[in-house]
């Protein structure tokens, strides 16, 4: 399969638009997220909490009855800007090919309106957002933060994050 120079921008439109990285997402075990992206990851837990850090995608899981469902799946953005080697798991660059140190909002909104969904902006009523601008998927309930400080070195408008959680993804759903 030939990959395309923006096939990261294909992988970011799939999580906006589906809410799950590879066909795993929201409810899937640790085990089952491990078939799919590897064991390269770093497991941070703490009580009944468990997050795993691939790099690209950290995942939350939270201790039910001893199962451990995943309960958010975020996709971090930024952390290509040092590295983007490293931090794309192996399975994702080979089914994607390489990622960009960094992308656009407006190529992410129009990726996703190819895929026929919207993006839509959310209000920051508690005036926490700082220098990131929330938008929000209805279709998925997935958000994308997006950096919006002018004086972020030439980092305005650039995808931060993706983030999936069950809320969300149960009131889009």
């Amino acid at each position: 399969m030939e990959k395309t120079e923006m096939a990261d921008l294909d992988f970011y439109a799939h999580v906006a638009t589906h809410g799950d990285v590879l066909s795993v997402g929201i409810g899937a075990q640790p085990a089952e997220w491990e078939t799919k992206l590897g064991v390269d990851c770093l497991d941070t837990g703490d009580g009944g909490l468990l997050r795993r850090d691939y790099g690209l995608v950290e995942l939350s899981f939270q201790e039910e009855g001893g199962a451990w469902p995943c309960f958010g799946v975020s996709v971090q953005v930024h952390r290509l800007r040092w590295d983007t080697e490293s931090s794309v798991p192996a399975a994702l660059r080979s089914a994607y090919g390489e990622f960009a140190a960094s992308r656009r909002f407006e190529d992410l909104a129009a990726a996703i309106a190819g895929l026929g969904c919207s993006v839509e902006p959310e209000p920051d009523e508690d005036g926490t957002a700082g220098d990131i601008h929330r938008y929000r998927v209805p279709e998925s309930g997935v958000r994308v933060f997006v950096r919006s400080d002018e004086e972020a070195q030439g980092q305005a408008g650039a995808v931060w994050s993706l983030s999936v959680s069950p809320a969300w993804w149960h009131e889009a759903g």
